[in-house]
């Protein structure tokens, strides 16, 4: 008991302590022993994980810093490229501005040139455009007038037709007329012939009767060739007439297609002075609008030069950014180093 209770105080905690299981003071004493000793054992057990655990804090600690360090580096790296990249883009742009707002100003002598030409022809092509106005306005009343000579025209074709259309059937009639006396005249021929066979056979009494009878039969012979002769001529006052009808009916269709022509010429050239009346407009804006051009110009050249001077304080301003990048690239790696080194 007593050697195990040295070796425990040397700090010896893997001695069996003895007597652990009697039930006197030997016993109890032994137990006591075993709890001290086993207290011991746990201590020892929790600063070896303590130890362990401290070791693996500052492993991790330590990995924790490489990680945020190599991501510091990463993302500044980043964006020190993109600044360093931006300056050298930047450098660019602001001689392509230089040399952009030289060029402007050159071709904006150029344009003042142009459009001061501009103006003068536009001026011209304004006055040219009024006069067309005036010409297509003269156009268009004459046509109008030829439209409404050409109406009047259809309008006494109409009547003219109409007029011919009554002579046409007043021949009818009067054909009408002609074959109802020849009729008459047959007849009377056909009485005329039978008086002189009753004439024929009264004898001497019938004489003067027969004289009478005669004269009847060559009058109604007379008055059949006269209905033969005016049934001709009333054929051909017919046939004269109809023709005449178609004629008509031609000429009134001719001026009625005049009449059409004229009023599609005369719509034609309404719309044609209402574009001349556009286009004067439109030309008279032109003219103001190379006016402007001519202003525009101006603050154009004035504005090209204030982009040169403007351009070379970009270009300085990138160079010293790129500078103040390779700067910055320096000091961050350093920072790193000293962060990896503790």
């Amino acid at each position: 008991m007593t050697k195990a209770m040295a070796a425990l105080a040397d700090g010896d905690n893997r001695v069996d302590i003895p007597a652990t299981g009697n039930r006197d003071e030997i016993g109890d004493m032994a137990g006591a022993m075993q709890v001290f000793k086993d207290n011991a054992l746990e201590k020892v057990r929790l600063e070896e994980e303590q130890a362990a655990a401290q070791q693996r804090g500052e492993e991790e600690k330590r990995q924790a810093m490489n990680e945020l360090a190599d991501r510091f580096e990463r993302q500044v790296k980043e964006v020190v490229d993109g600044v360093s990249s931006s300056a050298t883009e930047m450098q660019a742009t602001a001689q392509q501005m230089s040399s952009t707002a030289e060029e402007t100003t050159r071709q904006s002598a150029s344009v003042a040139s142009a459009s001061n030409q501009a103006t003068a022809n536009v001026q011209t092509v304004a006055a040219t455009a009024e006069e067309l106005s005036a010409s297509i306005a003269e156009i268009g009343r004459q046509v109008m007038q030829s439209a409404k000579i050409a109406q009047n025209a259809v309008e006494e074709a109409e009547s003219t037709n109409e007029t011919v259309k009554g002579l046409a059937e007043a021949a009818a009639k009067i054909g009408d007329v002609v074959n109802l006396i020849n009729d008459i005249a047959g007849q009377t021929n056909l009485l005329a012939l039978n008086a002189t066979i009753e004439a024929a056979r009264a004898g001497e009494a019938g004489k003067g009767f027969a004289v009478v009878a005669q004269e009847v039969k060559n009058l109604a012979n007379q008055t059949a060739k006269a209905t033969e002769e005016i049934s001709s001529q009333i054929s051909a006052v017919q046939e004269e007439t109809n023709d005449a009808v178609v004629a008509i009916e031609k000429i009134r269709g001719i001026i009625g297609e005049v009449n059409d022509i004229a009023t599609t010429i005369s719509s034609a050239v309404e719309e044609q002075g209402v574009s001349t009346q556009e286009i004067a407009r439109n030309v008279q804006q032109a003219a103001s609008g190379t006016q402007d051009v001519n202003s525009n110009i101006e603050n154009v050249s004035r504005a090209a030069g204030e982009t040169g001077t403007a351009a070379g304080q970009v270009l300085n301003a990138a160079r010293e950014m790129s500078s103040q990048a390779e700067g910055l690239r320096g000091e961050v790696d350093r920072f790193l180093g000293e962060v990896r080194a503790a």
